[in-house]
């Protein structure tokens, strides 16, 4: 739900890959969502390998704790995704493997554990924003 709203705040696109982790009509999603789900611009795929055929020559820069560079050494494009896995597991390890230059990471400090998924794709698409300068 929170990041539903994002999405809309940011005009991005949000894309769901299945098996979700989470219902659609769960009472608390669409509570954190509140009045936003009938403005995203919300697309549910089967298939990871799906979406990316469906995109062409869009790239894709996967979001992890575990490798790649800053987040902000990227120069993002109007057509970029940005991938980010379930709050409690992150992306599958061969598919970070498999993109391994396209692997960017939020640097944070040791002691911190990880963040939370709508701030995360939160920091990253704003920065994206940022950049584009499309708001």
């Amino acid at each position: 739900g929170n990041i539903a709203r994002l999405c809309v705040a940011a005009g991005a696109c949000l894309h769901l890959v299945e098996p979700l982790g989470f219902s659609l009509d769960d009472k608390l999603l669409r509570r954190a969502g509140m009045d936003y789900w009938s403005k995203c611009d919300v697309r549910l795929w089967p298939k990871f390998q799906d979406l990316r055929l469906k995109s062409g020559a869009a790239r894709f820069f996967l979001l992890t704790k575990k490798r790649g560079r800053p987040y902000w050494d990227e120069r993002f494009k109007d057509d970029d995704y940005l991938v980010f896995g379930r709050e409690t597991k992150g992306l599958p390890e061969s598919l970070l493997e498999r993109n391994a230059s396209n692997c960017l990471t939020i640097p944070m400090r040791e002691e911190a554990r990880s963040l939370n998924l709508a701030t995360a794709a939160g920091i990253v698409l704003y920065e994206a924003v940022r950049q584009l300068r499309i708001l």
